[in-house]
């Protein structure tokens, strides 16, 4: 279910969850390279942005910035994916990002958010994120390196 589309402006950059306006190539490029999508197909990568609620960030309608949220839009979100392109780092850009996703209207009211990060604890922690409280509550089954490698 999409619901209405929504975007936030701030100076040259804009925050919207218009799925049409996706930059496929430039989000595959960047995640089939991070820590922890290494490797992601592309058609695995078009398969979760269809199953999920994805926001992009841009600056003069170029993309700049992802973030993707697995949500049943009732109770729980998962964030995933969120990374603005190095260039555009440190600029106070992916606090505005997060605080503005957390506002998305088809978020509100859910009993959890949960992300997980390997090194941008702070930023999140600035958007109100905190440690899980009852880390013993959780499990998974996690497939480490489960993308094929490229020939």
């Amino acid at each position: 279910m999409e619901s209405k589309r929504v975007e936030w402006k701030r100076d040259s950059y804009r925050i919207s969850d218009s799925r049409q306006e996706l930059d496929l190539e430039m989000i595959h490029g960047f995640l089939c390279e991070s820590y922890w999508a290494k490797g992601i197909p592309r058609t695995i990568l078009e398969k979760s942005i269809d199953n999920s609620l994805c926001v992009g960030l841009y600056q003069h309608n170029k993309q700049i910035g992802f973030a993707r949220l697995i949500t049943d839009r009732a109770t729980f979100a998962y964030l995933a994916d969120v990374f603005i392109l190095p260039k555009h780092r440190g600029q106070g850009l992916g606090k505005w990002f997060i605080r503005t996703i957390l506002e998305h209207p088809d978020l509100q009211g859910l009993r959890r958010v949960l992300l997980a990060t390997k090194n941008a604890h702070g930023l999140y922690e600035q958007n109100g994120f905190l440690p899980v409280k009852h880390p013993e509550w959780f499990m998974e089954i996690l497939h480490s390196n489960i993308y094929p490698k490229p020939k």
